[in-house]
């Protein structure tokens, strides 16, 4: 039986290499990066990583589950604020953060599944969760009422983009968050808060679609 645990000290440390190589490109390429690739920079054969991971969703899935959870968790405790206003806005603001920082993730997220059940599973429950922090914002007279849930997507396109053409990583936070800070202020009805300082873009950084 010795001889089983370098092996299983083995299958553990590849599974590792190939999560981490596979969330590196997800986040630098998107999730239809081609798999052989995610393969050699881990450092093992196609074999391998089939053998951990049979389908692309089941890389991807298993790849963002940390973020996922993450996502879930805003979530719920922005449901579990007493305040409707202040966990809306932490919803935003927090997503928006973690899609700057992992942009793979978000296409992962939004993406369907058919063979990843929990994957959608929370999804559908974050989407319902969604719809339940609009109805308790616009119910507390924050939101304003022609606001739609898919306005969430809305938003979430527009700070792809911006974490997109913004450049490195701190200037795209930081336009992020200037963007966020506009957007909260034009959802809601009152729209006095300061806005986050102003990110040092420009307009060399446009670029052609």
């Amino acid at each position: 039986m010795a001889p089983t645990k370098p092996r299983r000290s083995d299958a553990r440390h590849n599974r590792e290499q190939i999560l981490a190589a596979a969330r590196a490109a997800f986040t630098a390429q998107g999730i239809d990066v081609p798999i052989t690739g995610t393969a050699r920079r881990a450092g093992v054969g196609p074999a391998t990583l089939y053998r951990h991971f049979p389908t692309r969703s089941a890389l991807v899935t298993e790849a963002f589950a940390e973020q996922l959870a993450a996502c879930v968790a805003v979530l719920d405790d922005a449901l579990a604020d007493p305040d409707p206003w202040r966990g809306f806005c932490a919803v935003i603001e927090k997503v928006c953060a973690l899609q700057v920082a992992d942009g793979g993730f978000t296409a992962a997220f939004l993406s369907a599944f058919p063979d990843a059940v929990d994957h959608e599973r929370e999804r559908r429950r974050a989407e319902e969760s969604i719809v339940e922090l609009v109805r308790r914002a616009q119910e507390a007279g924050k939101l304003r009422a022609d606001f739609a849930p898919e306005d969430i997507t809305l938003l979430l396109l527009a700070n792809c983009g911006v974490a997109e053409g913004a450049g490195e990583q701190g200037r795209a936070a930081a336009a992020s968050r200037r963007l966020v800070g506009y957007l909260l202020q034009s959802f809601s009805v009152e729209r006095t808060a300061p806005l986050p300082p102003a990110a040092p873009l420009s307009l060399d950084q446009i670029r052609p679609a």
